[in-house]
């Protein structure tokens, strides 16, 4: 199938694709009169926080993702950091360096070491081998990241857990509704912990969950979630203010409904982009592994310059002046950034590096048209028509 011919792009002086400026998420699942009728039901009880609607959403995100033991919270960051601190750790943690910088805060805030671990270069999670290389007698946890919604190797990850008798904690922040060979992402390792913050599938405004099977970390999770009183005024750890309240838990009680068919779009959208920008030399995408769900939280692409004909960064402000809304998730890498660069050990993050350097996220959400992809699709064949029009220019000059 040739590539169509299309007109000048907006970086060189052509009339943008959009009129209006397309932003790259939109908050799905949002409910309308369902949500109020909760709110009003919610303040007649003056019940506001950690009480009816916080259980009922709990008691329903364990079923969705089949029976754990799930706690809500007041985000996948505060889950994280409970989460280390209930279980009492001391030492070196592993994780990735490609995420978001959340992730290493957690182990810093509990006064552990973050210990960077390569990721791989064609589904952008931790490798298994990099952080088998990382282990030490002084590492307590791995700390895996699901990017992007792509869940993390988990049973390779599992297995160096339990060999080297540590813990394995999942970053979920992206993967409520991912799987495994059918099994929900929240099943896997020590506790996995997800977010709903706007910019995410599941969406409660603000607030997160932590899935557990061990029941004696869930009673403690409960407790640490209310500064680490179980209810007696005498806590057993320090914990925090990290309760979730009535009105978010509604919030994503709703947003339940439908998850499934809206991660399936997702999916449907990624290979609608995978379908057409395919075509392009220098464009490759992050691997989905066999078995595997994503709930397509972000839709990522590499950008390799020598093959497209311009950088990544070129191409960012090209579908910037087309008013489309694209990042660079994540860029840079946490191992380099002011933060982390004296904590880290220096040795070389080959992959790592170079899928920060080359990555562009473009819009995902459910309600996006098959239309509107298709545009932002010719958008960056166009950017890319150019870019190798006027390297042909250049040299024939030369």
């Amino acid at each position: 199938m040739p590539l169509p011919t299309l007109s000048l792009p907006a970086i060189a002086g052509g009339r943008p694709m959009f009129d209006e400026r397309l932003p790259i998420v939109s908050p799905e699942g949002i409910p309308n009169d369902e949500f109020i009728r909760d709110v009003q039901k919610i303040l007649s009880s003056r019940q506001l926080t950690n009480s009816a609607y916080v259980r009922e959403f709990e008691e329903a995100a364990a079923n969705f993702l089949g029976g754990r033991r799930s706690i809500a919270d007041s985000s996948c960051t505060s889950g994280l950091l409970l989460v280390l601190r209930a279980l009492g750790l001391r030492g070196e943690v592993i994780l990735p360096s490609f995420t978001f910088h959340a992730t290493a805060h957690s182990i810093v805030w509990n006064g552990l070491t973050p210990v960077f671990a390569d990721c791989d270069p064609k589904t952008f999670c931790v490798s298994p081998e990099a952080v088998r290389a990382q282990i030490s007698a002084g590492t307590e946890a791995i700390l895996a990241v699901h990017l992007f919604g792509n869940p993390a190797p988990v049973a390779e990850l599992e297995e160096i857990a339990a060999s080297s008798g540590i813990h394995l904690i999942c970053d979920a922040a992206h993967a409520f509704g991912s799987s495994v060979n059918g099994k929900r992402v929240g099943g896997f390792g020590t506790a996995e912990i997800f977010s709903f913050s706007p910019t995410k599938l599941l969406v409660a405004g603000e607030g997160g969950l932590i899935a557990t099977r061990d029941g004696d970390l869930a009673r403690r999770l409960r407790a640490a979630r209310n500064y680490g009183d179980s209810g007696n005024y005498d806590p057993e750890l320090v914990g925090l203010n990290a309760r979730m309240s009535e009105f978010h838990a509604a919030l994503a009680l709703r947003g339940l409904q439908g998850l499934d068919a809206r991660i399936e779009r997702r999916n449907e959208i990624r290979v609608l982009y995978e379908h057409r920008l395919g075509l392009l030399p220098g464009l490759s995408f992050q691997q989905i592994p066999s078995g595997s769900r994503s709930a397509c939280k972000d839709f990522a692409m590499l950008v390799d310059e020598a093959a497209f004909g311009r950088s990544r960064d070129w191409l960012v402000d090209a579908l910037q002046k087309e008013n489309i809304d694209v990042r660079r998730y994540f860029w840079p890498p946490v191992h380099r950034q002011k933060l982390y660069r004296e904590i880290w050990d220096r040795r070389p993050l080959p992959n790592t590096d170079r899928v920060s350097d080359s990555i562009l996220n473009l819009p995902i959400y459910s309600t996006l048209s098959a239309e509107t992809v298709d545009k932002i699709c010719d958008a960056v064949i166009r950017a890319h028509e150019f870019a190798r029009k006027s390297e042909m220019a250049k040299a024939r000059g030369a």
